[in-house]
């Protein structure tokens, strides 16, 4: 909006502070991909000591944002709205939120009573910034941990909806009761999940699809947004891991088609191509919208995911991360990345692994026919392994953190709701056995 030829953001967010970030953006407002990202770093490289860095202190040059810009932002989320009458219905909606003690706070709320929520309640000791995380082990709203004092106020009102921000506000967590009213936690693919559903459908609803709409999610993300965009006739874009990948697409299609939704496992979702990152602030607003809507219909959250589930199949996904810090710990994670790409698993959870993709190499082979083909990505050091019955295994090394990351989604159908918890546990047993499959 203000024309900017690039940004910058610095943000340890949920990680250890000595990993400190720094986020570099385009002109376009995405993050920098190939080649921008790698000239970047070659500048970097090419510099020896600070002395070469010059600074241009004109104060004339630093402008800071004010009120105007919020404002601006949050009207435009606000128009972007798909159940106004529904949310008029059900403001008084109880809505607990925790920026936990992060940037949040400033957005968030404003977010929440621009749509028109008039029931949201903060927790109080986690609404100032303060990065020593006073009140948490990990300010990660992945972790239940992260949540207790929002679950514990939630309880204590009876809320119908949590939610909680991580530091720098683009992922969120959330909680909702579940058929026996006790507080649970949706991970990252099945309100990612949920988002793509109610947005497509109530796009389809109002006559707003006509086949030039898309969705983008990453490789590592439940392939359940896949078979919601397929039922519903709006093309799927997958992508690396990283939502700079994701916004790369969005720019690389401005103008040529529309972007409804996108998102990653890991909380990450964007509403509305208004800005070309993950974003809790929209993401809270609509996780809310959507919440109101299936009560306006005498419906839940959570039962509305049971029948997402016998709709389009069930998927569960679970993540497992081994941390190994240090030069050390870098060497072994390589070292295993290694093993599994010249030794990949004949079988995962009794299932034969008919599909290796190595995006290192660029290239998807089937082992039962033993046919090769390119996978057209950017090179990265992910391997995935697609077994006969459908599951993905991914494995990859973080990006952020001295860890890596095994990926594993199983899927099968459910058929009928009065199934669901037996079919979970199923789930889960399969899941438990193809990673014990995996460490042996």
């Amino acid at each position: 909006e203000l024309g900017c030829k690039s940004g910058v953001m610095l943000t340890a967010s949920h990680n250890p502070k000595e990993y400190n970030g720094y986020k570099a953006y385009g002109n376009d407002g995405g993050q920098f991909t190939s080649p921008d990202d790698k000239m970047v770093m070659d500048e970097v490289a090419a510099i020896s000591s600070i002395d070469e860095v010059k600074f241009n202190r004109v104060d004339d040059l630093v402008e800071l944002i004010g009120e105007e810009i919020d404002n601006s932002y949050l009207a435009k989320i606000t128009a972007l709205s798909v159940s106004p009458e529904a949310i008029a219905r059900e403001h008084d909606l109880k809505i607990v939120f925790s920026p936990i003690h992060g940037t949040g706070i400033t957005l968030v709320p404003k977010a929440l009573e621009q749509f028109g929520f008039t029931n949201v309640s903060i927790v109080e000791e986690q609404s100032k910034p303060d990065g020593n995380f006073p009140t948490v082990v990990y300010p990660n709203p992945e972790e239940k941990e992260a949540l207790t004092l929002a679950l514990k106020k939630a309880a204590e009102i009876d809320a119908d909806l949590v939610l909680a921000t991580d530091p720098d506000a683009d992922r969120v967590g959330i909680a909702v009761k579940n058929n026996d009213g006790e507080f649970v936690l949706l991970n990252g693919n099945q309100t990612g999940s949920l988002l793509i559903n109610y947005l497509l459908t109530a796009w389809e609803e109002r006559g707003k699809l006509t086949g030039n709409e898309y969705v983008v999610s990453t490789i590592v993300t439940t392939s359940l947004i896949k078979a919601i965009c397929d039922a519903k006739g709006v093309e799927y874009f997958n992508t690396l891991t990283g939502f700079k990948w994701i916004g790369q697409v969005m720019t690389q299609l401005q103008g040529k088609k529309t972007f409804i939704a996108g998102g990653e496992e890991s909380y990450g979702y964007l509403i509305g191509d208004l800005v070309r990152d993950k974003d809790a602030v929209i993401s809270c607003a609509f996780i809310a919208e959507m919440t109101a809507f299936y009560k306006d219909k005498g419906s839940s959250l959570y039962q509305a995911m049971i029948e997402m589930y016998v709709d389009y199949g069930m998927y569960k996904e679970d993540l497992v991360s081994i941390t190994k810090k240090g030069k050390t710990g870098a060497e072994e994670i390589k070292a295993m990345m290694e093993q599994f790409r010249n030794n990949p698993p004949a079988k995962l959870g009794g299932s034969p692994v008919v599909t290796l993709k190595d995006y290192e190499l660029n290239k998807e082979t089937d082992i039962t026919a033993g046919a090769s083909k390119e996978l057209g990505f950017p090179k990265s050091d992910v391997l995935q392994f697609i077994t006969e019955d459908g599951s993905i295994i991914s494995a990859r090394p973080s990006g952020t953190e001295p860890k890596i990351k095994f990926y594993c989604s199983v899927n099968t159908a459910l058929a009928s709701a009065d199934e669901f918890k037996a079919t979970e546990e199923k789930l889960n047993e399969k899941i438990k056995t193809i990673m014990e499959d995996l460490q042996a």
